[in-house]
């Protein structure tokens, strides 16, 4: 190389160095201008600003410099930087905005007002220049104006739905709620693609809300105008949209059921929300969806899909309502056994073979019956492999129901093996863990919940890891594993619907181990067969327990939650229900059951003032 690129080489690096050193130098001082503004050290800001500024009069520097002069009420200086930026800078309204700002800090109001009128008067169909404008009145805290550059400029660019989103943001801020919503509306109207994105700003919004005022208004607004627009189909969207989010699945089945008639659907969307009301354990909202669908599309297919969920759901209700009507169980078994001849045994009936089938064996003892049924299914020709799979599943569990092991254990480990790294296979090993904790292979169980706690279903990985816990959590530390093998004796006994065995069992373990680890269980599992079995006042004793004396281990919440429960629908005790729903909130806010105890206290809280 020779020695003069060498030498420019180098003297290019050094300059290079220096600016960058300069820059650094200038970013650290603007740095501490800014925090001795913020800590209210105006002289040091003032001083500070004031050099930097002379060298370098950027945005940054200019308003922290005017901010300081206006707050240290220096206004003729003010005044002089002010006006030397709109000399230099003529078309740029934020210095109009900042003299006009100056003129009302001084109590000139309405010259400062004049100039605020003329900035919107001037203003030009830019979409750059609109957002200048508005940069600069929120500088200034001048929302109203604001407010009015952006409509002003949605009229000059012939937009209606121009600046929506920042409007409603801005509507948002002054707790504007219905000219909120109309924003986002207006924008929907005229670009219903946003609808995803418009819903995330809603739920942002909404979910800052402790009192649930905005949920409410939001929901008043709506309902507002959709009585007054019936044919804007816009404002049942987004209620039933909120009416999900809220978990008030009665209302949004109302919602889904008027949007079906509408727009001439058939029903589909009924019928996805009706299994998301049965997932979430609202089956009285799911049935009036399935007998929305039945009626209106007689002979469809939706409507035999409709028809075998609704018997299904009605048979879920039964389980979850604790009740002991066996003229009802044997009722159901019959419209089970009439629909199930009117459709077949095929493919598609399969759901409702394997609920006649658990209706049969774990509430009939009618097991033979079952064991037969379940084998017919699993023959039905061109059966898809996962519904044999869950006919295996269910096979499986009226075998350990009936004291099979072995049986079942080799039909599980058919499923796992078949569907190794899917949701049924990890249903079938967790099935599988749980009938070795059962007869007392704690070590292979815990081997087998250890794979599954990393399982992609969230169900399976939360039952793994509470029965790993379970395990883990009783064994002594000299392996001592007599407490957990009777409470895993009479998890199997409750399991074979043999319950005064499992209470038996149950009672001698805290006789004989009173102060052991496994109390709290033996307590809930004690709760859950006295549940089970109708006598609620007996379960609500053992919950109470719980909370009394262990209200730190891990079943307190599980317990508190539960015994709300049996409150709000057994015992018939709405306020005491009410403030347990709260005391989760307060006490457990990090409970896996708060948004639904959330749910229930403002549902009994609007009963009572109602």
């Amino acid at each position: 190389m020779k020695p003069k690129v060498l030498l420019l080489l180098i003297v290019t690096g050094l300059l290079i160095i220096a600016c960058r050193e300069k820059l650094m130098a200038q970013q650290t001082e603007e740095q501490l201008g800014a925090q001795y503004y913020n800590n209210r050290e105006l002289d040091k800001a003032l001083a500070t600003f004031e050099s930097l500024y002379s060298r370098n009069p950027n945005q940054f520097n200019y308003l922290y410099y005017t901010n300081t002069l206006f707050e240290l009420k220096e206004f003729d200086k003010a005044e002089k930087v002010i006006k030397k930026q709109l000399k230099a800078n003529p078309q740029d309204p934020r210095y109009q905005v900042d003299l006009g700002y100056l003129y009302i800090m001084q109590g000139d109001i309405t010259r400062g007002r004049k100039i605020y009128e003329n900035c919107l008067k001037d203003l030009q169909p830019d979409k750059m220049q609109i957002y200048n404008l508005t940069y600069a009145f929120s500088n200034r805290r001048e929302t109203d104006y604001v407010i009015r550059t952006y409509l002003r400029g949605r009229a000059l660019l012939n937009d209606p739905s121009a600046f929506a989103f920042e409007l409603a943001y801005t509507y948002e801020m002054l707790g504007s709620t219905e000219q909120m919503i109309d924003e986002y509306l207006n924008l929907l109207t005229s670009s219903p693609q946003q609808m995803t994105m418009v819903q995330n700003r809603l739920q942002a919004w909404l979910s800052d809300d402790v009192d649930n005022s905005k949920n409410d208004t939001y929901r008043k607004v709506l309902l507002k105008k959709s009585q007054q627009n019936p044919d804007e189909l816009l404002y049942n969207e987004l209620l039933l949209w909120h009416s999900i989010q809220q978990k008030d699945f009665p209302f949004a089945i109302l919602q889904a059921k008027a949007l079906d008639r509408r727009y001439g659907e058939n029903g589909q969307r009924v019928f996805d929300l009706a299994a998301l009301c049965v997932s979430n354990e609202n089956y009285d909202a799911a049935i009036d969806g399935y007998k929305y669908i039945i009626k209106k599309n007689n002979g469809s297919e939706l409507v035999m899909r409709s028809r075998i969920e609704l018997i299904n759901t009605e048979f879920r209700q039964y389980k979850s309502l604790f009740l002991q009507d066996k003229n009802k169980l044997l009722v159901m078994k019959q419209d089970y056994t009439l629909l199930l001849t009117e459709l077949g045994k095929t493919p598609f009936t399969i759901p409702l073979i394997l609920n006649l089938a658990h209706l049969q064996a774990f509430y009939l003892g009618e097991t033979n019956d079952a064991v037969e049924l379940l084998l017919q299914a699993i023959s039905i020709p061109k059966v898809p492999l996962s519904k044999q799979a869950e006919c295996k599943l269910e096979l499986a569990d009226i075998y350990l129901f009936s004291d099979e092991q072995w049986e079942a254990t080799l039909l599980y480990s058919q499923v796992e093996k078949t569907f190794k790294n899917e949701p049924l296979g990890h249903e079938a090993k967790f099935r599988n863990a749980r009938l070795s904790f059962y007869i007392g292979e704690f070590g292979w169980a815990l081997a087998q919940l250890d794979v599954l706690k990393a399982a992609t279903s969230k169900l399976i990985a939360n039952d793994a890891l509470e029965l790993s816990l379970l395990i883990s959590d009783n064994i002594e530390e000299d392996s001592l594993t007599v407490p957990l093998s009777m409470y895993a004796k009479a998890d199997l006994l409750e399991f074979r619907n043999l319950d005064q065995d499992a209470l038996a069992v149950l009672d001698s373990i805290s006789t004989l181990f009173p102060m052991h680890s496994i109390a709290d269980n033996v307590l809930f599992k004690k709760a859950e067969i006295f549940s089970k079995n109708g006598k609620f006042d007996l379960a609500a004793s053992n919950y109470s327990e719980i909370m009394e004396k262990y209200p730190d281990d891990l079943l307190a919440d599980d317990a508190m939650y539960n015994l709300a429960g049996l409150f709000e629908y057994q015992l018939n005790n709405k306020s005491k229900a009410m403030e347990l729903y709260e005391k989760i909130l307060t006490q457990y806010p990090g409970s896996l059951y708060v948004v639904d105890a959330r749910k229930h206290f403002r549902a009994l809280r609007n009963d009572a003032v109602n």
